[in-house]
């Protein structure tokens, strides 16, 4: 098992390398990016560095102010740790984030979805959400209490995408004909995707609360067989370089692998340097992230004026 100080040593070096990013980060433009006819492709990436690089000022602004991602945290009272690790630490990266909890816990503020089973939770906080903010946020990510999350680099990632389109994004799998996205990794929708599951949500049919075999798969598969009665299809995201930017699994789990297969090239062959998602962390884990991506700087290295 890995150690903290391996999560720790991990932690700095995407710090390091995501530090150069932070603040080029953009906000995607209503109708400019991505056509619908790309999602016959289930593989995704994000833009070239130097697309962003080339960038105005005027311009980097301008986008900044045009993704809005609104965060839904899935928890339940066992997650209380979790729970304030995630309040404490990414989340206040969303330009807003809410807790949807199975039910009232008194110290912490929630969303009560009165439920805990889970694939009613992830149909009744999508709802919700929906209907609160569907004029105000363009993209919705959801994610567990275990999953650590960069908030910058999944904008950076969605700059070129366009949210009146059906993205359904993260880090995709395959079971038997269905492909879908595995939620310990995140699951990001555009608010095209989202109006479209709101509508498919009232179909009894197509997307049942319960019963039948929907019933019997997990949350996340429940999800995509719904989706895909929309014509929104899961789509793996990855960087330039085709390497994936939503992880499953911790950081300490990605090195200890690297370090099996790769062990010449343990950095390179863990992670992407725009990684946006890691999961199964401990709460102190998450807090060691949080240094290494958001405040370890390496002396002697310029960073532009952050926007």
């Amino acid at each position: 098992m890995i150690s903290e100080s391996s999560s720790f040593v991990k932690g700095m070096v995407l710090g390091g390398l995501f530090c150069v990013f932070v603040t080029l980060i953009g906000h995607n433009k209503m109708g400019h990016g991505t056509k619908a006819h790309h999602h016959e492709h289930h593989h995704i990436q994000a833009p070239n560095k130097e697309d962003v690089l080339n960038l105005s000022e005027g311009e980097r602004l301008e986008l900044s102010h045009s993704i809005r991602v609104y965060c839904i945290i899935l928890v339940k009272p066992k997650d209380l740790g979790n729970w304030a690790a995630v309040k404490e630490t990414w989340s206040k990266h969303c330009d807003k984030a809410e807790f949807y909890s199975s039910e009232s816990v008194k110290v912490f503020d929630s969303v009560v979805l009165n439920t805990n089973d889970m694939w009613m939770m992830v149909r009744n906080a999508y709802k919700l959400a929906y209907e609160r903010y569907k004029d105000e946020y363009n993209w919705f990510f959801l994610a567990h209490p275990t999953t650590f999350a960069v908030i910058e680099n999944l904008k950076y990632f969605l700059l070129k995408k366009d949210a009146s389109q059906p993205f359904y994004i993260g880090h995709t799998v395959k079971s038997g004909e269905l492909e879908y996205v595995d939620g310990d990794g995140g699951i990001v929708l555009s608010i095209e995707s989202l109006k479209r599951l709101s509508k498919i949500f009232e179909d009894p049919d197509k997307c049942p609360e319960q019963g039948g075999l929907i019933w019997k798969l997990s949350e996340d598969k429940q999800l995509a067989v719904c989706l895909k009665y929309t014509g929104v299809f899961a789509e793996n995201a990855e960087d330039s370089e085709g390497k994936d930017v939503f992880n499953t699994k911790s950081v300490g789990s990605l090195i200890k692998e690297a370090m099996a297969n790769h062990p010449q090239q343990v950095v390179e062959g863990c992670c992407s340097d725009m990684a946006i998602t890691f999961n199964g962390l401990a709460p102190n884990h998450m807090h060691v992230m949080m240094y290494g991506v958001y405040r370890l700087r390496a002396y002697g290295i310029l960073l532009p004026p952050p926007l």
